[in-house]
């Protein structure tokens, strides 16, 4: 193939690749996809478009073997991981292990959707942080992310609602993590491909509309440049090149959507860019384009003083370029160009020979980062585990926790009533220790009862405290022999006291299922007794300091006297 012949010509080790390639293309020998075409052409192009970024053979030789323990049975998929470690080595097993591990995430996304539910944004936060912790390497994230472009462009010989899984899957997960990732051609590509699907008809409309804008605002740039180029060599300023891009229908329509689709509003349909050598002239080339060219104010932003979080520098000024015509221009130098198409990766190209530590500054897309660019690894959620109930919501616990940690978490009851577990399916000892991507069912029998020996191996607060409060409750406080009469009032008054308590417990259950708090149900709540609020009631609650939320009606007078004082211990709250 002519792409792999590219990559081997510019490989500083093309041994590595090509004994990559041949096993990749032994392992995908009997293995097509639906357009007929063998997987070893999509592999291929992964693997190019890594080598297109400048990365190393090593991942490039990942890319081409991300796919060949895909769908095997478990046994199977070990065998071939030994095999590829005895071939290649742990660190290319490891990868490509980690890459398989990424389809669990699709397979919260089928169950929610046979349920006909929607993820709340928390839901989709957990979703996109599993997806890190379960890759646990950059490189894995970047070789999914392009894997998954390649796979939209044969989406058309899916069914209509796999076209839909995918694109919605790609939407609400990969595209936020190639945005974090501040790999913005990627995202662009990611966006497009997906909106095309999922909203058919809404493309179809963009498309059709938006056409002659582009076509309009292009015309016009193309005779606006040599102009601009004439400014800046008459102020003597240097510049590298001068070019325009168009925005992805995607953000163009999100853009609409808050500009109540009127096109005139949107002036970076069509963006001009001015790359420089160096940062100075980036201020400089910004001070004459506002000498020559009116700009927007409010449309003035300084990403080189402040980048994004994810790591993207550059200037933008919105300018009126004469009468008729307004347009956003970006300025920034080669390397910020670089980094805009392609995030952390840009720092990653052996061919630049960067010098990671002293450009650290510049790579800081989040906080929870550490070094990751110098060691390629994601450990900011090494302490956490991510699992899933049966109908595929995620179950975030600390590592090394068991199979009753999780029913707790899940809910006391379950954990109270604990009597057995199915991890992905098969039967488990309640000892035993959960892993990443875990599908864990949880079976309740409502005469089972906590043990003590259960805190051996449980791990979370959570679960000790309440096999604590149940083992305390129901072992013997006396050691000596109490009288008959006695014996009977104390145990009138036990009983009393339990059938009190149940009562509380079950009022505690039932009214959560009728409260929603910021949209989810099964959270306690207490109704205030100043304002008693009924069903039906406009209301909202207040999160005390022991994070239990008080219902009160937004009419209650000491509710509006707490939420004026406390607003950000306001949650919103609805009877539906």
């Amino acid at each position: 193939m002519p792409e792999f012949k590219k990559i081997i010509k510019r490989s500083s080790n093309p041994t590595l690749i090509e004994n990559a390639y041949e096993f990749a293309k032994e392992a995908y020998r009997d293995k097509n996809r639906l357009s007929g075409e063998n997987y070893i052409h999509h592999a291929v192009r992964v693997a190019s478009a890594l080598d297109r970024i400048g990365l190393d053979s090593t991942t490039i030789a990942v890319g081409i073997l991300h796919d060949v323990i895909d769908d095997l049975p478990g046994n199977l998929q070990k065998t071939q991981l030994q095999e590829l470690e005895k071939k290649f080595g742990s660190e290319i097993s490891y990868l490509v292990g980690n890459i398989t591990k990424l389809s669990l995430i699709r397979r919260a996304l089928e169950l929610n959707l046979k349920e006909k539910k929607n993820f709340s944004r928390e839901k989709l936060e957990n979703l996109r942080k599993m997806f890190f912790a379960l890759g646990a390497d950059i490189r894995v994230i970047l070789i999914e992310l392009l894997s998954r472009i390649d796979g939209l462009k044969l989406l058309h010989y899916l069914s209509e609602e796999q076209q839909k899984l995918y694109s919605l899957e790609t939407l609400q997960i990969y595209v936020p993590i190639a945005n974090r990732l501040g790999l913005s051609e990627i995202k662009r590509q990611l966006e497009d491909i997906s909106f095309s699907y999922l909203f058919k008809k809404r493309y179809k409309w963009l498309t059709e509309n938006i056409k002659d804008e582009y076509e309009e605002r292009e015309k016009f740039l193309r005779k606006f440049i040599p102009r601009l180029k004439k400014i800046l060599k008459k102020e003597r300023v240097n510049f590298i090149d001068i070019n325009y891009r168009a925005k992805s229908y995607w953000s163009t329509y999100q853009k609409l959507l808050r500009k109540n689709m009127d096109f005139s509003k949107i002036h970076d349909l069509v963006a001009l860019r001015i790359i420089v050598p160096d940062v100075e002239s980036c201020y400089k080339v910004l001070g004459i384009i506002h000498k020559h060219f009116r700009p927007i104010s409010e449309e003035i932003n300084d990403y080189i003083a402040k980048p994004k979080p994810n790591g993207y520098r550059s200037l933008h000024t919105t300018i009126f370029c004469d009468d008729e015509n307004i347009s956003e221009v970006q300025i920034r130098t080669e390397q910020m160009q670089k980094e805009a198409e392609y995030g952390v990766c840009a720092h990653w190209s052996y061919k630049e020979k960067i010098d990671l530590q002293k450009d650290k500054e510049n790579l800081q897309w989040s906080e929870e980062v550490p070094e990751f660019w110098r060691t390629f690894k994601i450990d900011f959620y090494s302490d956490k585990l991510f699992t899933f109930t049966p109908k595929g919501d995620v179950i975030i616990l600390p590592q090394e926790s068991t199979c009753i940690d999780f029913a707790y978490a899940v809910h006391s009851d379950i954990g109270n009533h604990c009597e057995s577990a199915k991890i992905n399916g098969k039967i488990v000892p309640l000892s035993h220790t959960l892993e990443n991507g875990d599908i864990v069912e949880v079976v309740t029998n409502a005469k089972k009862q906590p043990s003590r020996d259960w805190l051996k191996f449980v791990k979370t607060n959570l679960a000790k405290s309440h096999i604590k409060r149940i083992v305390t409750q129901n072992e013997p406080t006396f050691a000596f022999v109490i009288p008959g009469f006695l014996r009977k009032k104390i145990s009138e008054i036990a009983e009393k006291s339990r059938r009190k308590k149940e009562e509380k417990e079950q009022v505690k259950r039932e009214k959560p299922r009728e409260i929603y708090l910021a949209g989810q149900r099964g959270m306690l709540v207490n109704r205030a007794k100043c304002c008693n609020p009924e069903p039906g009631d406009r209301v909202q609650a207040y999160l005390t300091k022991y994070r239990s939320a008080v219902l009160h009606k937004t009419s209650c007078t000491n509710f509006r006297k707490l939420a004026e004082k406390f607003p950000e211990k306001i949650i919103e709250a609805s009877w539906k």
